[in-house]
């Protein structure tokens, strides 16, 4: 085979499946993506057809039914991230990673191991789904929402952070004729208090890598990196760190 190993990660999450694929050398070939459906282990094999592996490797809260449908070891998104940012940026030593079921925190050793991690994934509140509720209550589509929050010129205090509230919180705002806009923003600075709440308690200095399907959220970016102070670090497909950290894992790969 010589030149010619490859190693697959896949990351199945609860709202899209990453399929990243990368050569002996850790350097990625080929990457796919679909939307994980009702149907999580068809997409899957949807997308590993014709593509050409040595080894695979699972992560993502579907990772267990890929395990048993295709006799593949599986990795957390923890030590899968982990890896991924650290590839992506070697000097980085802290990660997060919102994605839309769940949102972590995480602190590296210098060779990519998890040092520490905090993790929210008991509710909504602080992830894509809460924002994409939100985007649906204002109505917003989830890809124009972070651009309108920001044009915002102040942002109005959401005191819920319980989805079933805050989603009540926001109509009751709507009703009373308060800026679309303003109530945007006010929902991407809870998030973003949350994450920051998440970030201190495992680091205190230097660089962000943040990924997961938020971190294409400029909104979402921009009161990240001015709540902290620090600089946030996006990878070009924020969403294939998981897969790409699983692919390298599956090879052995730094």
């Amino acid at each position: 085979m010589g030149s010619q190993v490859r190693y697959a990660g896949i990351d199945i999450g609860s709202r899209t499946i990453e399929l990243v694929v990368v050569d002996k050398t850790g350097n990625i070939v080929e990457s796919l993506q679909a939307d994980t459906g009702f149907n999580p282990m068809a997409e899957a094999h949807r997308l590993m057809e014709g593509v050409a592996h040595d080894a695979v490797m699972a992560t993502g809260y579907g990772r267990n039914l890929f395990e048993i449908s295709f006799e593949a070891p599986t990795v957390t998104e923890i030590k899968a991230h982990a890896r991924g940012a650290n590839r992506l940026f070697p000097e980085a030593r802290t990660v997060l990673d919102i994605g839309g079921q769940d949102s972590k925190a995480i602190t590296l050793f210098p060779d990519g191991r998890v040092r520490k991690f905090e993790m929210n994934d008991r509710c909504a509140a602080g992830t894509g789904k809460f924002l994409e509720i939100m985007a649906r209550t204002l109505g917003f589509e989830i890809e124009e929402f972070g651009r309108e929050a920001l044009l915002a010129e102040n942002d109005l205090n959401i005191s819920s952070m319980c989805t079933v509230f805050a989603e009540s919180e926001v109509t009751s705002l709507i009703a009373r004729g308060r800026n679309r806009r303003e109530i945007a923003r006010g929902l991407h600075a809870s998030v973003v208090r949350r994450a920051v709440g998440m970030i201190n308690r495992v680091s205190s200095s230097g660089d962000i890598v943040f990924t997961g399907g938020v971190a294409k959220n400029p909104c979402m970016r921009s009161l990240l990196a001015e709540s902290l102070g620090r600089s946030v670090l996006i990878p070009e497909d924020p969403q294939l760190v998981g897969a790409l950290g699983a692919a390298l894992l599956a090879g052995g790969l730094k």
